[in-house]
């Protein structure tokens, strides 16, 4: 177990620095830079020499990455350009909360109606219920999410007024982007859920452990159910990452005061060290949270060697 733990977090710092290689100089290939947008047009040049030279940004690109490892190396992600006094650290402690709340609650949801309406699913193959989940699966999957954040904010907020459009000042702000958030995820569970349930349906076990007289909920529950769920575990990874991070696109909608605002606002400013800094914060939970699931993976399934 040890050395398998020490050769996935080995895997998962050199992923994490190519990221991180890539990210730095992939921003600092495209033209311009956080200080030639049309705001700072009418600033002397000898002024903006000087904001560059504050920030580093006139070091050959080599020197300042070297200089953005070190200082990485110390947990300091950099300071924004564009937001005085603030560091990368400050805006992540200020929105994760925000984001980890939306998140949480979305794969609570995406769990607890993706798992049951998969395995409805495929037990019930052919029928009324496998009918309707696969058009909620194919709806969610083929629906983009800012599509179904205006149709559900000119439906529940606009025509019927029964919720709020942005914010989260009460429990009803929770329930649209919950409910987005949740609802592409819920297809792909539904999705996965069903297509192993029915690969493990068709196996000799469960036809032996039917033929004992079981009753059908128990095989599905205590033998079909275990088997099946591992695709599931799988996905959870980057599913858990990606929605505890916040979806931007919905939060970006919402208005809700999470990371997806400062990344799309990072984006648009080409503020390079709040772009950098947010995309090693993601990746770096896609990396624990993909570990976390091997780990676990590797107890659910013990055909699965550990050791390897």
């Amino acid at each position: 177990m040890v050395r398998y733990i020490i050769k996935r977090i080995v895997a998962g710092f050199l992923s994490l620095l190519m990221l991180i290689t890539l990210t730095f100089f992939l921003m600092h290939a495209i033209p311009g830079g956080p200080f030639s947008s049309d705001k700072y047009r009418k600033t002397p040049q000898a002024v903006l020499e000087q904001i560059q030279d504050q920030y580093g940004l006139n070091e050959p690109v080599y020197v300042q990455y070297i200089s953005y490892l070190q200082n990485l190396a110390k947990g300091n992600l950099g300071v924004s350009f564009t937001k005085l006094n603030y560091s990368v650290n400050d805006l992540i402690s200020n929105g994760m909360p925000a984001s980890a709340k939306i998140g949480f609650l979305a794969i609570l949801l995406a769990l607890l109606i993706g798992i049951p309406l998969g395995t409805t699913a495929a037990v019930r193959r052919g029928h009324l219920a496998d009918g309707v989940s696969m058009v909620i699966a194919t709806v969610g999957v083929s629906v983009p999410s800012f599509v179904l954040c205006v149709l559900t904010m000119y439906l529940f907020c606009d025509r019927l007024k029964l919720l709020p459009t942005y914010g989260l000042s009460s429990w009803k702000c929770y329930i649209l982007p919950v409910g987005c958030m949740a609802f592409g995820q819920i297809a792909y569970i539904t999705r996965l859920m069903r297509s192993s349930m029915l690969e493990t349906l068709r196996q000799d076990f469960i036809r032996t452990e039917r033929s004992k007289g079981i009753p059908e909920l128990a095989v599905i529950g205590k033998y079909a159910l275990k088997n099946s769920i591992l695709p599931v575990i799988t996905y959870m990874g980057p599913m858990v990452a990606t929605l505890l991070t916040g979806t931007f696109i919905i939060e970006k909608v919402f208005s809700i005061p999470g990371l997806g605002r400062y990344f799309v606002n990072a984006i648009g400013d080409r503020d390079y060290a709040v772009t950098l800094g947010l995309t090693i914060f993601v990746g770096a939970l896609i990396i624990i949270c993909n570990l976390i699931v091997d780990i676990i993976y590797a107890f659910v399934d013990p055909r699965v060697k550990i050791d390897r």
